[in-house]
């Protein structure tokens, strides 16, 4: 009896083996994928647009006029550097708002925000570091292309000023045809929150020039360059 009962026992072991060995390993879940934060952009309820982790503990907010020297100074000293080390690893996020000085930087800034809001950041960096080129011609201007900056309609205002500073071959070089880039230009809507959205910087966050930062909410006082916003950042991911 006792080695009919090993038999079972045995018999029984071999079994449970068998199943063990028919059954697939258990493997761990896939690991989520990485958010490539440089490639995320949101268009705001401002007008202004945010790069990178919505939710990042360290945000970054940046006043800039299209016609400003120290802002393009600014965007070819940074953009690189804030990509890499604030960007791209979720810590931190970048929102640049317009403000408005003249109407050749509302034409730009107009032009900047056509399409969907993934080209801003492209639109934006593309006038800035051409700024030298397309800013040239104003030293020469005819009476005729005043006259013309002068119309009354504000389409044919803002093609004008368009057309005279090459800003329809700047932004046809980024896949834009010129009935769309007519149609950007005649949105007097959003060229009107723009100078309402310059005109509430001044008084709620005491912008007086460009280029202004804000710092999680925070004016940042003195602060018109990378060499000085640099450490200011660095301080807070610490």
């Amino acid at each position: 009896m006792m080695k009919n009962l090993a038999l079972l026992l045995v018999a029984l072991c071999g079994a449970a083996l068998l199943t063990a060995a028919s059954k697939p390993a258990r493997t761990s879940p896939p690991p989520a994928a990485k958010v490539n934060w440089n490639t995320v952009v949101a268009r705001t309820p401002l007008d202004s647009h945010l790069l990178g982790n919505p939710n990042a503990p360290v945000k970054l907010v940046e006043y800039i006029s299209y016609t400003c020297p120290h802002c393009a100074h600014f965007e070819q000293e940074s953009d690189a550097q804030l990509r890499i080390g604030f960007i791209s690893g979720g810590k931190g996020s970048i929102e640049v708002r317009s403000f408005v000085r003249d109407p050749v930087d509302l034409t730009a800034a107009l032009l900047t925000h056509c399409g969907p809001a993934s080209k801003f950041f492209g639109n934006h960096s593309a006038f800035l570091r051409h700024q030298t080129t397309w800013m040239a011609p104003l030293a020469n201007l005819s009476d005729g292309q005043k006259a013309r900056w002068s119309n009354a309609d504000f389409g044919a205002r803002t093609r004008a000023i368009a057309s005279d500073l090459g800003f329809y071959s700047l932004m046809e070089a980024r896949g834009y045809d010129r009935p769309q880039l007519d149609r950007c230009l005649a949105d007097k809507a959003l060229a009107e929150r723009l100078a309402q959205h310059t005109k509430e910087a001044g008084e709620k966050d005491f912008v007086n020039g460009t280029p202004s930062f804000l710092l999680n909410g925070v004016p940042l006082s003195g602060t018109y360059s990378w060499a000085a916003l640099k450490p200011q950042i660095e301080a807070r991911l610490r």
